[in-house]
């Protein structure tokens, strides 16, 4: 029998005791430990908006994206019902040890949640899947495409919402290279401009001469954890005969304080420019003024606090806020662009056995306009996840 054989006979086997044990997940192919998983999900949403319903189509009918709450249209209309399973997503991943002795290791992650929709919900709901991470680590550095080192994921908190404190939270992931020693890690990662143009339309300008870069500090502990992570980045409108730049910048703390078993997750952030960073663009990165750049600054964060009530029962409280300070002499420019955003939810979530969990969650948002027009969003939503 070939080594290619042994080796595909080995993973199939292995694959086989999983699917029996559901505790198995690797497998050792010559010198390369072979590793899987991700989750089933399943999500039940009802939506009630003040001011008119997205489109079918919208993104913001999957999950929460503060833009997309409709403002100022005095619309009444009924509350509307969607599921999905689209948050679903799988990884895999090796580890292989070198002769030098270090390991170099690789991710491939992928889900459904954002992509082109391939079908319609009339017969067959298909989705291509997209691609969430793919990267390689090796000697302290990662190569490939991850969460934005400006991120730090850990503080995100456990909702039903795929993001959950939209609008507070930084949330990006992009193709990069990372250095990391001790508790600092370093990055440049891909350049990407949103500017608002004429009318409010947003440019999406990628003609940057020089990578995004990010510094960040972690400190642990036994009480929790604490991250800095600083941002600076070259804004970008080289499109129509102009040539126009502004240097943007930001930082942004955040955390967990633990409190027995219970927790508390936080994140505050501020910068000039951060656009895309913050909020799924919320805000964009500046204003075309003429032949000039405006940057928008901007400040957001959420607090998050998890109860666990027992071994099986827990919840998530959560409060998100995000806050933009356009230039009002602009306006003639912008249009009516978004001026703050703010969610509250609360979950309920029950694990009658290890990684199956059922969950209920309601949340509240709020956006309101430089003009002062504003509309809200109830959502109550319903869950099913199983990870493997």
């Amino acid at each position: 029998m070939t080594t290619k054989a042994i080796a595909l006979k080995t993973l199939t086997a292995t694959a086989v005791l999983c699917a029996l044990t559901a505790t198995a997940q690797a497998a050792t192919i010559g010198g390369t430990d072979v590793t899987y998983g991700g989750y089933v999900k399943l999500d039940a949403m009802w939506s009630d908006y003040s001011d008119g319903v997205p489109a079918g189509g919208s993104i913001g009918r999957d999950f929460y994206i503060p833009s997309t709450t409709p403002v100022g249209t005095d619309v009444d209309s009924d509350p509307v019902f969607d599921m999905h399973a689209r948050q679903s997503r799988f990884f895999l991943g090796t580890a292989t040890k070198l002769d030098d002795g270090k390991e170099i290791k690789t991710k491939i992650e992928v889900d459904f949640i954002a992509s082109a929709p391939g079908g319609d919900e009339r017969v067959s709901n298909s989705y291509a899947p997209r691609i969430r991470q793919a990267f390689i680590t090796y000697d302290g550095w990662l190569f490939g495409q991850a969460w934005s080192n400006f991120q730090n994921v850990g503080a995100l908190p456990e909702t039903l919402d795929f993001i959950g404190p939209a609008e507070g939270t930084v949330f990006v992931r992009q193709a990069q290279a990372r250095y990391t020693t001790g508790n600092w890690s370093f990055s440049l990662e891909n350049p990407e401009s949103t500017i608002t143009t004429q009318g409010g339309a947003r440019a999406t300008i990628d003609d940057s001469t020089l990578p995004d870069f990010t510094a960040r500090y972690n400190m642990s502990a036994d009480w929790g954890e604490f991250v800095v992570a600083a941002l600076a980045r070259q804004l970008t409108y080289k499109q129509n005969g102009l040539d126009a730049d502004e240097t943007s910048f930001g930082i942004s703390a955040s955390g967990k304080v633990n409190f027995g078993e219970n927790n508390l997750k936080f994140m505050l952030t501020q910068g000039k420019g951060l656009g895309r960073y913050i909020g799924v663009n919320v805000a964009h990165g500046a204003v075309l003024n003429g032949d000039e750049l405006d940057a928008i600054d901007s400040t957001s964060g959420f607090i998050a606090y998890q109860q666990n009530w027992n071994s099986q029962w827990r919840s998530t409280f959560v409060y998100s806020f995000f806050s933009a300070d356009n230039n009002t002499d602009l306006l003639a420019i912008t249009g009516d662009p978004t001026k703050s955003s703010q969610s509250y939810s609360a979950n309920i979530l029950y694990s009658p056995v290890k990684k199956l969990t059922f969950g209920a969650e309601l949340k509240h948002a709020e956006r309101e306009v430089e003009s002062g027009n504003d509309g809200d969003m109830e959502r109550l939503q319903f869950s099913v996840k199983y990870a493997f």
